[in-house]
């Protein structure tokens, strides 16, 4: 299963990804909107984790984009700030809203959960 990481910290994300190889996914990561559209056009990807607050390009906003590139994908967004409006229309568009700081534990369950493993 591939997973993209889109998160504007590039510390977290990048151990988020690191964590979930040593579990066995195939994590890629970027931190920015721009460069999440890049990927999911070059990749394939079975699941994206966002990151609702990002400057110039928001997870939800993201999500509408990437949906245009590639169909189907499913989605898992995080949240270290969020207002309970992007909880509500994350909540409603994703798989799964979880609040960082987020246990890895935590986010692979749901990362199977998202993709029936």
């Amino acid at each position: 299963m591939k997973i993209l990481l889109v998160d504007d910290e590039s510390e977290l994300v990048s151990a988020l990804a690191e964590r979930l190889s040593f579990r066995g996914f195939d994590a890629e990561w970027v931190c920015s909107g721009a460069e999440a559209i890049e990927k999911v056009k070059e990749n394939e990807y079975d699941l994206a984790v966002l990151d609702v607050k990002m400057p110039r390009m928001s997870g939800l906003e993201l999500r509408a984009e990437l949906e245009k590139v590639r169909a189907g994908m499913k989605y898992i967004f995080l949240s270290g700030h969020g207002s309970e409006d992007d909880y509500n229309a994350g909540a409603a568009r994703a798989e799964c809203y979880l609040v960082k700081p987020v246990k890895i534990e935590e986010l692979v369950e749901k990362i199977n959960l998202a993709l029936g493993l």
